[in-house]
């Protein structure tokens, strides 16, 4: 039998529930990662009173900014194919 102070016990104790909260956090976070700022253009929104720059996916032609409250409107913008959305 091996003889281990307690103070040996309770440190290999917690390394590994770290190392196995790693693990696992990695193993479930690694299909969820944060997706970069896409460039859809339809759900991204530019306050014109405070220019918070926000994304609202629920309207189409007026929006309310998450920061001042303020209603904005759809501007036509020229996209990359040279149309206008």
């Amino acid at each position: 039998m091996i003889r281990m102070d307690i103070s040996m016990v309770l440190f290999l104790y917690l390394l590994f529930t770290a190392v196995l909260t790693l693990i696992i956090w990695s193993f479930f976070s690694f299909g969820t990662k944060l997706k970069t700022f896409s460039s859809d253009e339809k759900h991204v929104w530019h306050c014109s009173i405070c220019s918070f720059t926000y994304i609202d996916s629920r309207h189409d032609e007026l929006s309310k900014c998450p920061r001042c409250g303020s209603y904005n409107q759809r501007m036509k913008t020229e996209n990359f194919t040279g149309k206008y959305s």
